[in-house]
C-alpha cells in the first residue's frame, strides 16, 4: 500500500461531534455501542464517506456486552484501503475517528489506520503522534492485539501500546484507578511493566 499524505486527522468524542461539522470532514470511521442510536451530528456535515462499526469498549467478556473481535479490525483495514484506493485522497481528505469519549476504540482505531497508510513508521512515533492530537488517549489493546498480528507488526505494536500506557500513567497516575474500575487491568499491567 502507498505511503499517504493526510492533511487533517481528528479523533473525538459523541460530544464533540458537532463542533467539527463545519471542518471539511471527508471520511468518518464511526465506533459504537451496539444499542446506541446514529448521532444526529452527521446531519449537519458536508458529503463524506462513513463506515459505522459496534462493539463495546472492553478488553474481555463482560456479561452480555459485545467485544471487539478480529473482524472488526479487519472492517477498519478496509476502511484505510477504501481510503488509499481514493484518487483525490492526500492534502484534502480530513479523516474523523470517533466513539463514546474519544480515548479507547477511536485511538485504537487510528492507531491501525495509520500503521497501515504508513507501513514504515516506527510504532512509538505513531502512538507519539496520535498523544500531539489527542492527549488522552488509551487505545484498547485488544483491538491493537489484532491489528498487530493483522500488520504483520510481530509484537512491535502491542509492546509500544504498553510504553504509551507507562506514558500516560506517568502523565495521569489517576487513569489506572478509572481503567482498573471497567476491567482494563490488564492494561494498566502493560504500562506498569512496560520496556
Amino acid at each position: 500500500m502507498k505511503d499517504l499524505s493526510i492533511s487533517l486527522l481528528t479523533i473525538c468524542g459523541l460530544t464533540e461531534l458537532e463542533q467539527h461539522g463545519s471542518s471539511g470532514v471527508t471520511h468518518v470511521l464511526s465506533i459504537l455501542d451496539p444499542d446506541r442510536a446514529d448521532p444526529d451530528d452527521f446531519a449537519s456535515y458536508d458529503r463524506h464517506h462513513r463506515t459505522t462499526l459496534r462493539f463495546h469498549d472492553i478488553i474481555q467478556p463482560m456479561g452480555d456486552m459485545i467485544l471487539p473481535e478480529p473482524k472488526d479490525v479487519e472492517a477498519v483495514l478496509k476502511f484505510g484501503e477504501e481510503l488509499s484506493a481514493e484518487p483525490t485522497i492526500g492534502a484534502d481528505a480530513h479523516v474523523l475517528v470517533h466513539c463514546h469519549m474519544g480515548v479507547s476504540r477511536s485511538t485504537a482505531a487510528m492507531t491501525t489506520l495509520l500503521c497501515q497508510l504508513h507501513p514504515q513508521a516506527d510504532e512509538d512515533e505513531v502512538f507519539a503522534h496520535l498523544r500531539s492530537i489527542r492527549p488522552q488517549i488509551w487505545p484498547n489493546s485488544r483491538m491493537i492485539g489484532f491489528a498487530d498480528a493483522a500488520l504483520g507488526k510481530e509484537g512491535r505494536l502491542t509492546k509500544a501500546l504498553g510504553r504509551l500506557y507507562a506514558q500516560q500513567l506517568e502523565w495521569k497516575p489517576e487513569i489506572a484507578t478509572f481503567m482498573e474500575t471497567y476491567g482494563r487491568e490488564a492494561e494498566v499491567q502493560m504500562g506498569r511493566t512496560a520496556a
